[in-house]
């Protein structure tokens, strides 16, 4: 079409196509290894430091993905601020409430920040009402955490006999086997699985386990917020319930209206989905399958967990009154990029639990839903448990428990809008704080992903019905040219403001 229009015409469409491709990115700052850099660390913390020590906290800042040089130096028994909303301070819970397990989940962790979630846990629960702690080790190989955490679990336990136990892998399992190795370990009858950089508020174990009690098919998750990886501040989040989208990559929501019409910021907020650390009844989470162990080492298992629990007739909550501080790494230094696992996740969930909306999570992957050329391993197992706890479709969950949940009942074709001059750039949604579409290196992830629907492939149809009539009506005039071109350039305006609206 370009060769049909005046110069005129393509000089002004070249200009526009020129300023695309000199669209920003996202630069440097998402890059991987920024995370690395000293300006990540040393922007908030440090300053004083001399060269040699800027040196060695880098080194253990680039091999734990915190600030390990200053948790070394934070009193393991240090305050942090009552973040709970006033009303839980005014409440009663009964003295018979069950006993809890909790578990912590590591690998090549700072021994210092185990040892301070280990010790908030104790100073922060009620002695009668925490039975053990169990210890899962995924094959570390850091020395310290071989000697030194065995001679802190020796002397802990020459006064308290057999409090604190160790599992350890002799190969990596990742975290979701790890996971389900902590619950066989634990004898509690309810059993936390929190991983091993947290820090527990006061009063976080009460509400739980009083929500428990009165009812076993309960998940509960505490309401999260974060340990700054670099000076290690507690930073309060709001409280949220936690959800996911189609790739199943969690994420927090706002709560349910039905909560904020309570008045109440100290009532259970009902929850689609669960972030990662739980609490459950021990027999409960037998009875609904556990962790999905098909899954390989990290990702989905969560959300798997939720969208079953639901389906299959329990609940999932988060409780305000129950706040645990969490650190939020700057990288995971310790493992490959985890993509390929969540995506393989992603579709074993979707393949067992999701119904006819299983194209979803294929179209946020942009994989083909037929010969994806992924394996997902066996499912008939986990579909068999469906089958056998007579659990609910898909389509009663998305209605009834996460209606925020966008569906694309009408997508009639999905994928990736590439540059055809330059076709490792493609349309990308641009960074979450403005969201103005750029051009992009081309990932094929969500930000890219583009879905036809089809009502919009009928429009696309009618317009260019419109400008060939015109162009064939035209062509008995006497200014043909001049009109052919016109007809021209108002068809390909109206295919790209299409293609941009895609």
């Amino acid at each position: 079409l370009l060769s049909l229009l005046k110069d005129s015409q393509r000089a002004f469409m070249l200009f526009v196509f020129l300023c695309l491709l000199e669209t920003p990115g996202r630069g440097e700052d998402s890059q991987a290894d920024t995370s690395f850099s000293d300006s990540s660390l040393f922007a908030h913390w440090g300053q004083e430091l001399g060269p040699d020590t800027r040196r060695v906290a880098l080194k253990m800042f680039q091999y734990y993905g915190y600030n390990g040089y200053l948790s070394d130096r934070l009193s393991l028994d240090r305050p942090i601020p009552d973040l709970r909303p006033d009303g839980c301070k005014n409440i009663t819970y009964p003295l018979n409430l069950p006993q809890v397990s909790i578990v912590f989940i590591f690998v090549n962790e700072a021994l210092s920040v185990i040892l301070r979630s280990i010790h908030s846990a104790i100073n922060r629960t009620p002695s009668h009402l925490l039975k053990e702690i169990i210890l899962v080790d995924d094959n570390s190989n850091n020395n310290e955490l071989k000697e030194k955490l065995q001679d802190f679990v020796s002397e802990t336990n020459s006064q308290r006999p057999g409090f604190i136990k160790i599992v350890r892998h002799t190969k990596q399992e990742g975290l979701i086997r790890s996971r389900v190795s902590g619950w066989r370990a634990a004898t509690a009858p309810v059993v936390a699985l929190f991983d091993a950089h947290v820090e527990f508020n006061v009063g976080w174990a009460e509400p739980i386990l009083q929500r428990i009690k009165e009812d076993r098919t309960r998940i509960i998750s505490p309401s999260f917020d974060n340990i700054k990886y670099d000076t290690f501040e507690i930073e309060e989040y709001p409280l949220s319930a936690q959800g996911f989208d189609w790739e199943l990559w969690c994420r927090y929501l706002n709560p349910p209206k039905s909560w904020w019409h309570k008045g109440n910021k100290s009532a259970p907020i009902q929850s689609p989905a669960l972030i990662g650390c739980f609490v459950v009844d021990r027999l409960y989470f037998e009875e609904i399958g556990l962790l999905d162990e098909g899954m390989e080492v990290y990702g989905g298992e969560n959300v798997e967990l939720g969208i079953r629990v639901w389906q299959c007739g329990g609940s999932v909550e988060v409780l305000p009154c129950a706040r645990i501080a969490h650190i939020e790494r700057a990288h995971k230094p310790y493992t490959e990029d985890l993509t390929s696992h969540v995506r393989r996740n992603a579709l074993r969930v979707a393949e067992v639990w999701m119904d006819e909306f299983k194209s979803h999570v294929y179209m946020a992957w942009n994989i083909p839903q037929e010969d994806s050329g992924i394996d997902i391993g066996d499912i008939s197992e986990r579909k068999a448990l469906r089958k056998r706890l007579q659990c609910k479709t898909f389509r009663w969950y998305l209605v009834n428990i996460y209606p925020e949940m966008r569906m694309y009942s009408d997508t009639i074709a999905y994928g990736v809008l590439k540059n055809s001059l330059k076709n490792d750039l493609c349309l990308d949604q641009g960074p979450d704080n403005d969201n103005v579409p750029i051009l992009y290196l081309c990932h094929g992830m969500t930000p890219q992903v583009s879905a036809l629907p089809l009502s919009l492939s009928l429009a696309l149809s009618l317009s260019l019905a419109l400008s060939l009539s015109l162009s064939l009506s035209l062509s008995l005039s006497h200014s043909f040219s001049l009109s052919l071109s016109l007809s021209l350039f108002l068809s390909l305006s109206l295919s790209l403001s299409l293609s941009l609206s895609l």
